[in-house]
């Protein structure tokens, strides 16, 4: 991965976000290559950057990269092409059912002198190797490479105030050549940026204002305000996109055409039915292994319970009973109660 992703300082300002897209990016002039710092316009904000190290980054480059991911993801990789657009991607790969197996974050780079396509691929590091089997599979005789970036580290970089200080946030980036990806989180806009840079680079260099991060801290904020991420969140095989919020994580395209999975995922759209949602949820105490089972008060099933830290956590929740006050046993037999919530990054209008 030899070459920067920019040449050209870039503002990012998610005040906007509200409106349904994640990112905001304005090209302000070019780029000088030695600067290599982050100024944060508001001149108070600090930041804070967390070390992914629970995700990993591929690498696919060949000319025919883009036609290979739109047979695979659900989103549209195109959008990556129009000159202007957003420059990141978040989708799943689904099975032939229509179920999650991968959820990435994909990032365009620049074209080699060749003119073939190159892009970086964000996906769960426990799933590494079954995502790179995956992609053999399909890619019969398509022009694409796929190969591990281990010269390269991911980082989260948010706000220190969290949710509410992201609607609001300024920062002006001036690429070096060490800088290989800067974008705002194409997911939803209060998750802040995502940096790649080359492994031996301390990031803290590039934003004087800013401070290493507890990934815990990290996982804390994701459930909080609902993200899913990961398998442990979105289990390979039995997790439904729709259900996963996919819609509101700007994470599908229902206009780009046929790809694996796509079938169950455009019917369950265009009926308008979905019962169940990926929620945050709140539990009356810790707890280290709960029961994936959740109830109502009267013992009705009510949902599944996916992963979490200490009292917070991501369910599976039916719609008739988010509202309620629901039960969740722990593998010592141990009764609390649960309490679901819909996050502020929802649009109003749910369907």
């Amino acid at each position: 991965v030899g070459t920067a992703v920019y040449r050209t300082v870039f503002r990012l300002n998610s005040t906007h976000a509200m409106t349904g897209r994640a990112r905001s990016c304005q090209i302000i002039t070019d780029a000088k290559r030695n600067c290599r710092q982050l100024h944060d316009k508001a001149g108070s904000s600090k930041f804070i950057l967390y070390n992914l190290t629970h995700r990993t980054l591929l690498k696919l480059q060949g000319k025919d990269t883009r036609i290979f991911l739109q047979g695979l993801i659900t989103n549209d990789i195109e959008r990556l092409a129009v000159k202007g657009e957003q420059r990141a991607l978040y989708a799943h790969m689904l099975n032939v059912q229509g179920r999650t197996l991968f959820d990435v974050i994909i990032y365009s780079l620049t074209n080699n002198e060749e003119g073939e396509c190159s892009v970086l691929l964000e996906c769960d590091s426990t799933v590494t190797d079954s995502l790179q089997k995956h992609l053999k599979v399909y890619k019969i005789r398509r022009k694409v490479t796929v190969a591990p970036c281990s010269d390269l580290s991911l980082w989260a970089v948010m706000p220190q105030g969290g949710e509410e200080d992201s609607k609001t946030a300024n920062l002006e980036l001036t690429c070096s050549t060490s800088v290989r990806v800067w974008e705002a989180d194409p997911r939803v806009a209060v998750m802040g940026w995502r940096l790649v840079v080359d492994k031996q680079v301390n990031p803290q260099e590039l934003i004087p204002q800013s401070q290493q991060g507890d990934i815990d801290d990290y996982h804390r904020y994701r459930y909080t305000i609902g993200l899913s991420e990961g398998v442990e969140d979105l289990p390979l095989g039995v997790a439904l996109p729709l259900e996963s919020n996919l819609v509101y994580m700007n994470g599908v395209s229902f206009t780009k055409g046929c790809y694996i999975g796509q079938e169950l995922t455009a019917r369950t759209h265009h009926t308008g039915v979905i019962r169940k949602r990926l929620m945050p949820v709140r539990l009356s105490g810790p707890v280290q292994e709960p029961e994936k089972d959740i109830c109502t008060a009267s013992g009705k099933s009510a949902g599944k319970y996916r992963a979490g830290l200490g009292s917070l956590g991501l369910a599976l929740i039916r719609l008739a009973h988010a509202n309620e006050q629901l039960i969740l046993q722990s593998s010592e037999g141990v009764r609390l109660t649960l309490k679901a919530s819909v996050p502020n990054w929802w649009p109003k209008d749910q369907k």
